[in-house]
């Protein structure tokens, strides 16, 4: 029975079949009752793995994360050019989402309430993490972090952009994708090039462990 899986495994389940009730309910109590109906889940049971607004919105963004990075890993996007990883990790995320957007802007009424600011960061740290690894990436050094920060503020533009675009196939989404990661490739750019021309100064990190740890 579906609730005799493990909370982890029930929470995207109840997720999905809580969807088509989100436009009308919110990520609600209501909705995820009639999830649990749906699926023959106990309704306590429901409610210890989706126990409010903010976990249920939480366990969407973390469904569509795993969406996300199964349809990447498919169309081979570790084999791709960063560009290209980029823009796939953006249009499929969106893709995928496309007949859910009232559910998203539900989601972002959720997180948009103070109280729910640090599970916002987590998330959507979770999301940029998830497009970067499900394109192959390895990188453990700073360019570990600035990547995600840097997708992160990408995705969020390109998300709030998607949810008001009324255009045939969202052609005009598409697009603005196209312009943000130009602009974050001619910035790449830009830091290679200055990394570069700084590889000749000393690493001060290395320079403060001497200080610290003088040789004998």
């Amino acid at each position: 029975m579906s609730e005799d899986l493990p909370l982890a495994e029930l929470r995207p389940r109840l997720v999905a079949a809580m969807l088509p009730h989100v436009p009308f309910d919110g990520w609600s109590a209501v909705a995820r009752d009639a999830a649990a109906d749906a699926t023959a889940v106990d309704r306590d049971i429901a409610a210890l793995a989706l126990p409010d607004a903010a976990a249920m919105t939480d366990a969407y963004t973390a469904r569509a994360d795993a969406m996300m990075a199964a349809a990447m890993a498919a169309a081979g996007a570790d084999t791709m050019k960063v560009r290209d990883r980029i823009k796939l990790a953006l249009n499929t995320r969106f893709e995928q989402a496309g007949d859910d957007r009232e559910a998203v802007r539900r989601a972002l009424a959720v997180m948009a309430q103070p109280r729910n600011a640090g599970m916002v960061a987590r998330t959507l740290w979770r999301t940029a993490d998830a497009m970067w690894r499900a394109g192959g990436d390895t990188a453990t050094d700073f360019n570990h972090y600035s990547k995600r920060i840097i997708l992160g503020s990408v995705y969020s533009a390109c998300l709030l952009y998607w949810l008001d675009d009324d255009s045939n196939d969202h052609a005009a989404t598409w697009a603005f994708i196209d312009r943000r990661i130009d602009g974050v490739m001619r910035f790449e750019k830009t830091k290679a090039q200055v990394k570069e021309s700084l590889a000749w100064l000393p690493d001060p990190a290395r320079f403060l462990g001497r200080l610290r740890y003088p040789a004998v």
